[in-house]
């Protein structure tokens, strides 16, 4: 843990008190309303040192601190992608903090394209694995033997069933399966989607895996769920755009948020 990330934290609690964090969230493109369903304080990103722009259109550069169905969260209402800055550890500083605050989970959220047309836009997906086709690694550059981090399980199986429990719960139909990270920010080919397809991918995006990654390399268990916003190059006729992306966001969040909501009431009791 480095000494900026303590001196974050720091700056966190005088804030936002020192209650202990339970749960970090990452939201991904058109799902920062989560955020403003918190009890607490919102801090802007620009006031914590080393935090990212999160310059995406569609994401809040800051960090919600506070109750959400009774669990102390910290709602991340942007990150920063590969894509923006040509890191791949851009999220490190962010996961440090939420660990220093007291957190052992993470749970990301993204917008995906879909592979299959029994998953249509306003689907929502639980990663079950995923697929790391950009060949990027958020732990290049990582001097010690701890970059050697296992992958197994790296989407927390506990975590997967207590969401599975949620969307069944609440009446949510929820799919399984691989998520393949594409670098960005151009869209994929048609011939990209089909070898990603033929791999065993379920569905496709431009972030949550250096998250994921960076996550098990701290010692949080890790969980993430998919908002499909489009099919998947050559997949159907939508015109794919970020604009299209942020636009059909709202259908799959609308979902996403009954499952989180209730999986943190579960959590709580």
């Amino acid at each position: 843990m480095s000494k900026n990330a303590k001196a974050v934290a720091d700056v966190i609690r005088a804030r936002a008190g020192d209650a202990k964090v339970n749960v970090g969230l990452i939201l991904g493109s058109g799902l920062g309303h989560i955020a403003d369903e918190v009890d607490g304080v919102s801090i802007p990103y620009a006031d914590l040192d080393g935090f990212p722009h999160a310059g995406v259109s569609g994401h809040k550069a800051s960090l919600t601190i506070g109750d959400l169905e009774g669990v102390r969260v910290a709602v991340f209402g942007g990150r920063s992608h590969y894509y923006e800055s040509g890191r791949g550890d851009a999220m490190r500083h962010p996961l440090e903090v939420l660990q220093e605050l007291g957190a052992d989970t993470m749970v990301a959220t993204n917008a995906a394209g879909s592979m299959h047309q029994a998953m249509p836009t306003g689907s929502i997906m639980n990663l079950s694995d995923h697929i790391n086709f950009s060949g990027l690694n958020p732990l290049i550059g990582e001097p010690t033997d701890r970059r050697f981090v296992p992958m197994k399980d790296c989407y927390n199986p506990g975590i997967r069933a207590a969401m599975r429990h949620a969307a069944e719960a609440e009446d949510v139909e929820m799919n399984s399966g691989v998520y393949a990270w594409y670098s960005g920010p151009s869209f994929e080919t048609v011939a990209e989607i089909n070898a990603i397809k033929m791999l065993g991918a379920d569905a496709v995006g431009m972030s949550t895996v250096p998250e994921v990654i960076l996550a098990r390399f701290l010692g949080l268990k890790a969980a993430a769920i998919s908002c499909i916003t489009n099919m998947a190059a050559g997949m159907s006729d939508e015109n794919i755009s970020h604009e299209h992306t942020k636009s059909m966001a709202p259908i799959g969040a609308a979902k996403l948020e009954k499952v989180l909501r209730r999986w943190l009431r579960d959590m709580s009791n």
